[in-house]
């Protein structure tokens, strides 16, 4: 008897956990990525990238050489509103700088030593609002992030 009341009490417990509302800063714009800094939210330079096809590869290009959105955090954290972007279908990539913009060159064929997505973790904090964090270290440099299926990016700079 004693157990099944602990437990009844535990569920109780959890359930009020689970059950609180998100309390933080609101993004303004839906299907827009913003930096978290503490009560802030800076907006991620949100542009298309160029996707050009060559041999064996593609190559995405993103205008200009570093965001404007910057984040000392090696491991950044970002909220969206949802509406049209899927979260769980974003993909962190490290861009490199070349002749006054970004790109990223991904096989055709997938190759060891390629470009490979950086791991991100997304959570549900109610309907249609998620928090993203990237799930591993960032070195100092240009990122973007990308719905799998579109060219649309979000590019920040760690520094």
């Amino acid at each position: 008897m004693r157990t099944r009341l602990l437990l009844a009490l535990l569920w109780v417990g959890a359930s009020a956990l689970w059950a609180q509302k998100y309390t933080g800063p609101r993004p303004p714009q839906p299907d827009m990525l913003y930096l978290v800094h503490a009560d802030n939210l800076v907006p991620t330079d949100a542009t298309d990238a160029k996707q050009e096809s060559k041999k064996n590869e593609t190559v995405f290009t993103i205008a200009g050489g570093s965001a404007t959105a910057r984040t000392p955090l090696a491991e950044p954290i970002f909220i969206m509103q949802s509406d049209k972007i899927d979260p769980e279908h974003l993909e962190l990539y490290k861009v490199e700088v070349k002749n006054g913009h970004r790109e990223v060159t991904m096989a055709v064929k997938r190759t060891r030593g390629g470009p490979r997505a950086l791991r991100l973790s997304v959570t549900r904090l109610e309907k249609g609002l998620y928090r993203i964090e990237a799930s591993e270290t960032l070195e100092n440099g240009e990122y973007s992030i990308s719905p799998s299926d579109s060219n649309r990016v979000f590019c920040f700079q760690v520094y």
